[in-house]
């Protein structure tokens, strides 16, 4: 495993982090980097801007599972 995996693996799993990249979001809902991009831009995975920065917040993310789940139970 290259030292930049181990570093995103460490980050990926850090409960601590109330802010996630994209990219972060994205490997923990195990998606890839482009749909991720797609659902923030939809407004379908909650996004803040922080200067010039876009960061998921943590907890969006198991909202985002919830909803999904919720509209698939209900479908």
């Amino acid at each position: 495993m290259s030292e930049h995996s181990t570093l995103a693996a460490r980050t990926d799993d850090d409960p601590t982090l109330v802010l996630l990249t994209v990219e972060e979001a994205a490997r923990r809902l195990r998606i890839g980097r482009t749909t991720c991009f797609n659902l923030v831009s939809s407004g379908a995975l909650e996004s803040v801007k922080v200067g010039h920065l876009r960061r998921v917040p943590a907890d969006a993310v198991p909202a985002f599972v919830m909803r999904l789940r919720a509209t698939q139970r209900a479908a």
